[in-house]
Protein backbone atom coordinates (compact mmCIF):
# COMPACT_ATOMS: atom_id res chain seq x y z
CA UNK A 1 0.00 0.00 0.00
CA UNK A 2 1.54 3.34 -1.59
CA UNK A 3 1.38 6.36 0.87
CA UNK A 4 -0.93 9.12 -0.98
CA UNK A 5 1.84 12.33 -0.35
CA UNK A 6 -1.18 14.90 -1.88
CA UNK A 7 -3.73 13.34 0.42
CA UNK A 8 -1.59 14.16 3.37
CA UNK A 9 -0.32 17.57 2.35
CA UNK A 10 -3.60 18.51 1.75
CA UNK A 11 -5.39 17.18 4.89
CA UNK A 12 -2.59 18.91 6.66
CA UNK A 13 -3.31 22.48 4.96
CA UNK A 14 -7.09 22.13 5.53
CA UNK A 15 -6.83 21.16 8.93
CA UNK A 16 -4.23 24.28 9.23
CA UNK A 17 -6.50 26.33 7.59
CA UNK A 18 -8.88 25.73 10.07
CA UNK A 19 -6.84 26.24 12.89
CA UNK A 20 -5.99 30.02 12.04
CA UNK A 21 -9.56 30.82 10.31
CA UNK A 22 -11.12 32.87 13.19
CA UNK A 23 -7.96 35.13 13.24
CA UNK A 24 -7.35 35.37 9.64
CA UNK A 25 -11.18 36.33 8.64
CA UNK A 26 -10.56 39.04 11.42
CA UNK A 27 -7.29 40.64 10.07
CA UNK A 28 -8.53 40.87 6.77
CA UNK A 29 -12.02 42.37 8.13
CA UNK A 30 -9.76 44.91 9.95
CA UNK A 31 -7.45 45.35 6.84
CA UNK A 32 -10.49 45.92 5.03
CA UNK A 33 -12.17 48.59 7.23
CA UNK A 34 -8.76 50.67 7.81
CA UNK A 35 -7.95 50.78 4.31
CA UNK A 36 -11.32 52.02 3.71
CA UNK A 37 -11.32 54.39 5.97
CA UNK A 38 -7.80 55.70 4.81
CA UNK A 39 -9.20 56.06 1.65
CA UNK A 40 -12.43 57.79 3.05
CA UNK A 41 -10.19 59.98 4.76
CA UNK A 42 -7.95 60.80 1.67
CA UNK A 43 -10.99 62.03 0.04
CA UNK A 44 -12.08 63.97 2.58
CA UNK A 45 -8.60 65.89 2.99
CA UNK A 46 -8.82 66.62 -0.50
CA UNK A 47 -12.39 68.04 -0.62
CA UNK A 48 -11.68 70.23 2.27
CA UNK A 49 -8.73 71.55 0.32
CA UNK A 50 -9.89 71.77 -2.80
CA UNK A 51 -12.59 73.74 -1.24
CA UNK A 52 -10.40 76.32 0.81
CA UNK A 53 -8.37 76.89 -2.20
CA UNK A 54 -11.39 77.40 -4.12
CA UNK A 55 -12.30 80.39 -1.81
CA UNK A 56 -8.63 81.69 -1.47
CA UNK A 57 -8.88 82.16 -5.13
CA UNK A 58 -12.12 84.27 -4.93
CA UNK A 59 -10.18 87.06 -3.54
CA UNK A 60 -8.09 87.37 -6.65
CA UNK A 61 -6.28 90.17 -7.59
CA UNK A 62 -8.33 92.59 -6.21
CA UNK A 63 -8.63 91.04 -3.09
CA UNK A 64 -12.70 91.48 -2.44
CA UNK A 65 -15.75 89.58 -3.96
CA UNK A 66 -16.86 92.83 -5.73
CA UNK A 67 -16.11 93.63 -9.57
CA UNK A 68 -15.85 96.42 -11.22
CA UNK A 69 -15.09 96.73 -15.10
CA UNK A 70 -14.28 99.44 -17.10
CA UNK A 71 -15.45 100.24 -20.57
CA UNK A 72 -13.84 102.96 -22.94
CA UNK A 73 -14.87 104.87 -25.55
CA UNK A 74 -12.60 103.52 -28.14
CA UNK A 75 -10.36 100.53 -27.93
CA UNK A 76 -6.92 100.07 -28.40
CA UNK A 77 -6.15 103.15 -26.67
CA UNK A 78 -5.76 101.98 -22.84
CA UNK A 79 -6.38 98.97 -20.60
CA UNK A 80 -7.14 99.30 -16.82
CA UNK A 81 -7.23 97.29 -13.38
CA UNK A 82 -9.96 98.04 -11.71
CA UNK A 83 -10.43 97.24 -7.59
CA UNK A 84 -13.22 96.42 -5.53
CA UNK A 85 -13.20 100.58 -4.04
CA UNK A 86 -13.16 101.85 -7.51
CA UNK A 87 -15.38 104.83 -7.35
CA UNK A 88 -18.03 104.51 -10.48
CA UNK A 89 -18.17 107.58 -12.51
CA UNK A 90 -16.94 108.32 -15.90
CA UNK A 91 -13.81 110.03 -17.06
CA UNK A 92 -11.77 111.49 -19.17
CA UNK A 93 -8.30 110.91 -20.90
CA UNK A 94 -6.10 112.71 -23.39
CA UNK A 95 -2.88 110.87 -23.97
CA UNK A 96 -0.43 113.91 -25.08
CA UNK A 97 2.60 111.35 -24.96
CA UNK A 98 3.47 108.37 -24.31
CA UNK A 99 7.05 107.00 -22.23
CA UNK A 100 9.70 105.84 -23.92
CA UNK A 101 12.74 104.45 -23.01
CA UNK A 102 16.04 106.31 -23.97
CA UNK A 103 18.17 104.64 -26.90
CA UNK A 104 21.93 105.30 -28.31
CA UNK A 105 23.86 104.74 -31.49
CA UNK A 106 26.97 103.87 -31.54
CA UNK A 107 28.82 103.57 -35.00
CA UNK A 108 31.86 102.80 -36.26
CA UNK A 109 32.73 100.44 -34.19
CA UNK A 110 33.10 97.29 -37.12
CA UNK A 111 35.41 96.37 -39.34
CA UNK A 112 39.10 96.66 -38.55
CA UNK A 113 38.34 99.74 -36.30
CA UNK A 114 39.71 98.77 -32.55
CA UNK A 115 38.05 99.49 -29.80
CA UNK A 116 40.12 100.84 -26.99
CA UNK A 117 41.85 98.62 -24.57
CA UNK A 118 43.14 101.50 -21.87
CA UNK A 119 41.15 103.71 -19.82
CA UNK A 120 37.27 103.57 -18.36
CA UNK A 121 34.21 104.15 -20.14
CA UNK A 122 31.50 105.80 -17.75
CA UNK A 123 27.60 105.21 -18.07
CA UNK A 124 25.52 107.15 -16.32
CA UNK A 125 21.32 107.39 -15.64
CA UNK A 126 19.22 109.93 -13.05
CA UNK A 127 22.68 110.72 -11.48
CA UNK A 128 23.96 107.06 -10.73
CA UNK A 129 26.81 105.56 -13.32
CA UNK A 130 29.32 102.61 -13.44
CA UNK A 131 32.39 101.97 -14.82
CA UNK A 132 33.79 99.68 -17.30
CA UNK A 133 37.79 99.37 -17.26
CA UNK A 134 38.62 98.81 -21.04
CA UNK A 135 41.96 96.95 -20.32
CA UNK A 136 39.77 93.91 -18.13
CA UNK A 137 37.30 93.46 -21.75
CA UNK A 138 39.53 91.61 -24.16
CA UNK A 139 38.14 87.60 -23.11
CA UNK A 140 39.77 85.65 -26.13
CA UNK A 141 43.24 86.91 -25.18
CA UNK A 142 43.39 88.11 -28.89
CA UNK A 143 44.87 91.77 -27.41
CA UNK A 144 41.69 93.69 -28.78
CA UNK A 145 38.25 94.46 -27.68
CA UNK A 146 35.77 93.56 -30.30
CA UNK A 147 31.89 94.94 -29.50
CA UNK A 148 30.51 91.88 -28.67
CA UNK A 149 33.15 91.62 -25.52
CA UNK A 150 32.29 95.47 -24.43
CA UNK A 151 28.42 94.82 -24.88
CA UNK A 152 29.05 91.81 -22.49
CA UNK A 153 31.28 93.59 -20.12
CA UNK A 154 28.39 96.53 -19.88
CA UNK A 155 25.40 93.86 -19.25
CA UNK A 156 27.35 91.98 -16.98
CA UNK A 157 28.50 94.96 -14.90
CA UNK A 158 27.34 94.13 -11.28
CA UNK A 159 26.66 97.89 -10.56
CA UNK A 160 25.02 98.22 -13.92
CA UNK A 161 21.95 100.88 -13.28
CA UNK A 162 19.65 99.83 -16.18
CA UNK A 163 21.52 99.75 -19.70
CA UNK A 164 21.16 97.20 -21.86
CA UNK A 165 24.33 96.61 -25.18
CA UNK A 166 23.14 94.85 -28.41
CA UNK A 167 24.72 94.63 -31.64
CA UNK A 168 23.33 95.54 -34.61
CA UNK A 169 25.21 94.31 -38.42
CA UNK A 170 23.86 95.77 -41.37
CA UNK A 171 26.27 95.66 -44.73
CA UNK A 172 29.80 94.57 -42.74
CA UNK A 173 29.14 97.71 -40.47
CA UNK A 174 28.45 97.22 -37.05
CA UNK A 175 26.13 99.51 -34.72
CA UNK A 176 26.81 99.50 -30.82
CA UNK A 177 22.53 100.52 -29.35
CA UNK A 178 22.73 101.46 -25.64
CA UNK A 179 19.50 101.17 -24.14
CA UNK A 180 17.81 102.02 -21.16
CA UNK A 181 15.92 99.24 -19.36
CA UNK A 182 13.34 101.32 -17.97
CA UNK A 183 11.26 104.07 -20.12
CA UNK A 184 10.93 107.28 -18.53
CA UNK A 185 13.53 110.50 -18.18
CA UNK A 186 14.78 109.09 -15.47
CA UNK A 187 16.45 106.47 -17.51
CA UNK A 188 18.16 108.71 -19.84
CA UNK A 189 21.71 107.70 -20.71
CA UNK A 190 24.86 109.61 -20.60
CA UNK A 191 28.09 107.95 -22.05
CA UNK A 192 31.63 109.11 -20.74
CA UNK A 193 34.14 107.02 -23.27
CA UNK A 194 38.43 107.90 -22.78
CA UNK A 195 39.70 110.93 -23.83
CA UNK A 196 40.87 110.62 -27.43
CA UNK A 197 40.49 106.72 -28.23
CA UNK A 198 38.24 105.15 -30.46
CA UNK A 199 35.11 105.36 -28.51
CA UNK A 200 35.41 109.39 -28.06
CA UNK A 201 35.61 109.56 -31.92
CA UNK A 202 32.52 107.20 -32.73
CA UNK A 203 29.60 108.97 -33.65
CA UNK A 204 26.48 109.00 -31.48
CA UNK A 205 23.19 109.15 -32.52
CA UNK A 206 19.74 109.43 -30.55
CA UNK A 207 17.67 106.29 -31.49
CA UNK A 208 14.84 107.41 -29.33
CA UNK A 209 14.65 109.61 -26.55
CA UNK A 210 13.87 109.32 -23.20
CA UNK A 211 10.66 111.00 -21.90
CA UNK A 212 7.71 110.79 -19.42
CA UNK A 213 4.54 109.54 -20.32
CA UNK A 214 2.13 112.63 -19.99
CA UNK A 215 -1.80 112.71 -19.74
CA UNK A 216 -4.11 115.46 -19.26
CA UNK A 217 -6.91 114.59 -17.22
CA UNK A 218 -10.61 115.70 -17.98
CA UNK A 219 -9.21 116.01 -22.13
CA UNK A 220 -6.76 118.18 -23.75
CA UNK A 221 -7.35 120.91 -22.01
CA UNK A 222 -7.29 119.49 -18.32
CA UNK A 223 -5.24 118.63 -15.60
CA UNK A 224 -1.71 117.50 -16.59
CA UNK A 225 -0.50 114.37 -14.99
CA UNK A 226 3.37 112.28 -15.32
CA UNK A 227 4.44 108.96 -15.21
CA UNK A 228 7.96 107.30 -16.34
CA UNK A 229 5.85 104.69 -17.06
CA UNK A 230 2.79 104.24 -19.30
CA UNK A 231 0.90 102.70 -16.57
CA UNK A 232 -0.64 104.96 -13.97
CA UNK A 233 -1.10 103.14 -10.63
CA UNK A 234 -4.45 105.03 -8.94
CA UNK A 235 -5.14 107.57 -10.99
CA UNK A 236 -8.79 107.10 -10.39
CA UNK A 237 -9.29 105.97 -5.89
CA UNK A 238 -9.09 101.76 -7.31
CA UNK A 239 -8.01 101.98 -10.97
CA UNK A 240 -5.00 101.74 -12.11
CA UNK A 241 -4.87 102.37 -16.05
CA UNK A 242 -1.70 101.82 -19.10
CA UNK A 243 -1.96 104.00 -22.19
CA UNK A 244 -0.92 102.36 -25.42
CA UNK A 245 -2.09 105.16 -28.20
CA UNK A 246 -1.24 108.71 -27.70
CA UNK A 247 -3.74 111.11 -29.20
CA UNK A 248 -3.68 113.92 -32.06
CA UNK A 249 -3.78 117.89 -31.25
CA UNK A 250 -7.62 118.04 -31.60
CA UNK A 251 -8.66 114.43 -31.00
CA UNK A 252 -11.76 113.62 -28.71
CA UNK A 253 -10.82 112.12 -25.68
CA UNK A 254 -10.35 108.79 -23.98
CA UNK A 255 -14.13 108.32 -21.92
CA UNK A 256 -13.36 105.53 -19.66
CA UNK A 257 -16.69 104.35 -17.50
CA UNK A 258 -16.21 102.42 -14.57
CA UNK A 259 -19.34 100.78 -12.85
CA UNK A 260 -20.05 97.63 -10.82
CA UNK A 261 -20.08 94.21 -13.19
CA UNK A 262 -22.59 92.49 -11.73
CA UNK A 263 -22.32 89.62 -13.74
CA UNK A 264 -18.95 88.77 -12.49
CA UNK A 265 -19.73 89.62 -9.13
CA UNK A 266 -22.54 87.14 -9.37
CA UNK A 267 -20.75 84.57 -10.59
CA UNK A 268 -18.26 84.78 -7.60
CA UNK A 269 -20.80 84.08 -4.79
CA UNK A 270 -21.76 81.36 -7.28
CA UNK A 271 -18.40 80.16 -7.17
CA UNK A 272 -18.46 79.99 -3.32
CA UNK A 273 -21.19 78.54 -3.05
CA UNK A 274 -20.27 75.15 -5.93
CA UNK A 275 -17.25 75.00 -3.62
CA UNK A 276 -18.73 74.40 -0.67
CA UNK A 277 -21.33 72.11 -1.91
CA UNK A 278 -18.87 70.13 -3.35
CA UNK A 279 -17.45 69.41 -0.65
CA UNK A 280 -20.54 68.76 1.41
CA UNK A 281 -21.25 66.24 -2.03
CA UNK A 282 -18.40 64.54 -0.30
CA UNK A 283 -19.19 64.39 3.09
CA UNK A 284 -23.10 62.79 1.89
CA UNK A 285 -21.12 60.31 0.60
CA UNK A 286 -18.57 59.55 3.10
CA UNK A 287 -21.38 59.26 5.66
CA UNK A 288 -23.88 57.45 3.80
CA UNK A 289 -26.06 55.36 6.04
CA UNK A 290 -26.50 52.50 3.39
CA UNK A 291 -29.40 50.33 2.75
CA UNK A 292 -31.00 47.93 0.43
CA UNK A 293 -29.50 49.86 -2.54
CA UNK A 294 -26.84 51.77 -1.20
CA UNK A 295 -23.41 50.92 0.37
CA UNK A 296 -22.93 52.30 3.75
CA UNK A 297 -20.36 55.01 3.92
CA UNK A 298 -16.68 53.96 5.25
CA UNK A 299 -17.12 57.42 7.60
CA UNK A 300 -20.69 57.13 8.47
CA UNK A 301 -20.97 58.53 11.91
CA UNK A 302 -17.78 60.14 11.82
CA UNK A 303 -16.99 62.45 14.75
CA UNK A 304 -14.96 64.86 12.47
CA UNK A 305 -17.12 64.96 9.77
CA UNK A 306 -20.17 66.38 12.17
CA UNK A 307 -18.32 68.81 13.77
CA UNK A 308 -17.13 69.82 10.17
CA UNK A 309 -20.82 70.32 9.03
CA UNK A 310 -21.60 71.99 12.18
CA UNK A 311 -19.02 74.53 12.18
CA UNK A 312 -19.97 75.24 8.53
CA UNK A 313 -23.64 75.80 9.46
CA UNK A 314 -22.37 78.47 12.31
CA UNK A 315 -20.38 80.24 9.97
CA UNK A 316 -22.44 80.36 7.40
CA UNK A 317 -25.79 81.64 9.58
CA UNK A 318 -22.92 84.26 10.87
CA UNK A 319 -23.83 88.04 11.23
CA UNK A 320 -20.78 90.41 10.07
CA UNK A 321 -21.35 93.98 9.77
CA UNK A 322 -25.17 93.51 10.51
CA UNK A 323 -25.65 91.46 6.91
CA UNK A 324 -25.99 87.59 6.86
CA UNK A 325 -25.47 85.67 3.99
CA UNK A 326 -29.56 84.92 3.49
CA UNK A 327 -29.92 88.61 3.44
CA UNK A 328 -28.56 88.19 -0.36
CA UNK A 329 -30.60 85.20 -0.97
CA UNK A 330 -28.22 82.62 -0.32
CA UNK A 331 -29.55 80.04 1.59
CA UNK A 332 -29.59 76.27 2.34
CA UNK A 333 -32.05 73.68 0.19
CA UNK A 334 -33.77 71.29 1.85
CA UNK A 335 -30.67 68.68 1.29
CA UNK A 336 -28.56 70.62 2.86
CA UNK A 337 -26.75 72.90 0.23
CA UNK A 338 -26.43 76.13 -0.54
CA UNK A 339 -28.44 78.07 -3.39
CA UNK A 340 -28.81 81.21 -4.62
CA UNK A 341 -32.28 83.44 -5.31
CA UNK A 342 -30.24 85.49 -8.15
CA UNK A 343 -33.22 88.42 -8.59
CA UNK A 344 -32.74 88.67 -4.52
CA UNK A 345 -29.16 88.86 -4.71
CA UNK A 346 -28.82 91.20 -7.26
CA UNK A 347 -31.55 93.57 -5.43
CA UNK A 348 -29.21 93.37 -2.31
CA UNK A 349 -25.88 94.22 -3.75
CA UNK A 350 -27.26 96.78 -5.50
CA UNK A 351 -28.35 98.41 -1.96
CA UNK A 352 -25.62 97.39 -0.19
CA UNK A 353 -22.60 96.42 -2.15
CA UNK A 354 -19.63 97.69 0.51
CA UNK A 355 -21.75 95.05 3.21
CA UNK A 356 -21.70 92.00 0.55
CA UNK A 357 -17.82 92.81 0.26
CA UNK A 358 -17.33 93.11 3.96
CA UNK A 359 -19.38 89.67 4.56
CA UNK A 360 -17.15 87.58 3.06
CA UNK A 361 -13.90 89.88 3.26
CA UNK A 362 -13.36 92.10 6.83
CA UNK A 363 -11.37 90.34 9.57
CA UNK A 364 -13.33 87.63 11.17
CA UNK A 365 -15.98 87.33 7.89
CA UNK A 366 -16.81 84.34 5.92
CA UNK A 367 -13.51 83.75 4.12
CA UNK A 368 -11.02 83.82 6.31
CA UNK A 369 -13.20 82.51 9.36
CA UNK A 370 -13.64 79.27 7.12
CA UNK A 371 -10.18 79.21 5.73
CA UNK A 372 -8.83 79.34 9.55
CA UNK A 373 -11.09 76.79 10.88
CA UNK A 374 -10.29 74.28 8.29
CA UNK A 375 -6.66 74.22 9.25
CA UNK A 376 -7.18 72.48 12.58
CA UNK A 377 -8.63 69.53 9.92
CA UNK A 378 -5.87 70.08 6.96
CA UNK A 379 -2.82 70.93 8.84
CA UNK A 380 0.34 69.18 7.69
CA UNK A 381 1.89 69.89 10.81
CA UNK A 382 -0.93 68.77 13.67
CA UNK A 383 -4.06 68.73 11.35
CA UNK A 384 -6.91 66.02 12.46
CA UNK A 385 -6.63 64.73 8.61
CA UNK A 386 -3.03 63.96 9.13
CA UNK A 387 -2.86 62.37 12.71
CA UNK A 388 -6.14 60.14 11.99
CA UNK A 389 -4.42 58.96 8.36
CA UNK A 390 -1.30 58.16 10.95
CA UNK A 391 -3.25 55.91 13.14
CA UNK A 392 -4.42 54.68 10.54
CA UNK A 393 -1.63 53.85 9.26
CA UNK A 394 -0.33 52.43 12.42
CA UNK A 395 -3.21 49.63 12.47
CA UNK A 396 -2.45 48.85 9.23
CA UNK A 397 0.93 48.32 9.80
CA UNK A 398 -0.09 46.15 12.61
CA UNK A 399 -2.48 43.94 10.63
CA UNK A 400 0.75 43.29 8.46
CA UNK A 401 2.87 42.04 11.71
CA UNK A 402 -0.13 40.14 12.64
CA UNK A 403 -0.49 39.18 9.71
CA UNK A 404 3.23 37.68 9.12
CA UNK A 405 2.89 35.99 12.73
CA UNK A 406 -0.50 34.08 12.14
CA UNK A 407 1.37 33.12 8.67
CA UNK A 408 4.13 31.71 10.88
CA UNK A 409 1.27 30.04 13.21
CA UNK A 410 -0.06 28.35 10.04
CA UNK A 411 3.19 27.13 9.18
CA UNK A 412 3.55 25.85 12.62
CA UNK A 413 0.02 23.76 12.38
CA UNK A 414 1.02 22.62 8.74
CA UNK A 415 4.25 21.07 9.54
CA UNK A 416 2.50 19.02 12.62
CA UNK A 417 0.15 17.69 10.74
CA UNK A 418 2.10 17.23 8.29
CA UNK A 419 4.13 15.35 10.52
CA UNK A 420 1.23 13.06 12.10
CA UNK A 421 -0.64 12.48 9.11
CA UNK A 422 3.06 11.29 7.59
CA UNK A 423 3.24 8.87 10.45
CA UNK A 424 -0.43 7.82 10.18
CA UNK A 425 0.44 6.67 7.06
CA UNK A 426 3.55 4.66 7.72
CA UNK A 427 1.82 2.84 10.52
CA UNK A 428 -0.67 2.04 8.05
CA UNK A 429 1.62 1.02 5.39
CA UNK A 430 3.48 -1.33 7.94
CA UNK A 431 0.27 -3.29 9.32
CA UNK A 432 -1.17 -3.59 5.70
CA UNK A 433 2.49 -4.95 4.79
CA UNK A 434 2.59 -6.89 8.04
CA UNK A 435 -1.13 -8.58 7.07
CA UNK A 436 0.40 -9.43 3.64
CA UNK A 437 2.61 -11.65 4.94
CA UNK A 438 -0.96 -14.06 7.05
CA UNK A 439 -2.74 -13.68 3.93
CA UNK A 440 -5.10 -10.95 4.57
CA UNK A 441 -4.79 -8.94 2.06
CA UNK A 442 -4.88 -10.10 -1.61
Amino acid sequence: MAIDTNYIQQSAKSLADYEVYRASSQLSRNEAKYKAQLNALTALDTAIKAMTASLKGLKGSTGSMLVNKATFSKEGMASATVGAKAVEGSYDFFVKQLASKHQLAVGGLGGATPIDTTGALTLEQDGNSFTIDLSTVDTDGDGQNSPEELAAAINGAADNTGVKATLVRSGGEVTFVLSSEKTGVAGEITMTPPAGGALAGAPVSELSRAQDAIIMFGGEGGVEMTSSSNTFDNIIDGVSMTFIKKHETGESPLTVDIKRDNAETTAKAQAFLTAINAMLSTFDTLTATGGTDASRGALAGDSSIRSIENMLNSVLRAEVGGVRLMDFGIVSDSKGKLTIDSRRFEKALEANPEGFDKLFNDRGALLDTLDKNMQQYTSGTNGVMKNRKETLNLQLAKVAKQGVDLEKQWDSHYARYLRQFTNMAQIQESMANTAGLFGLYR
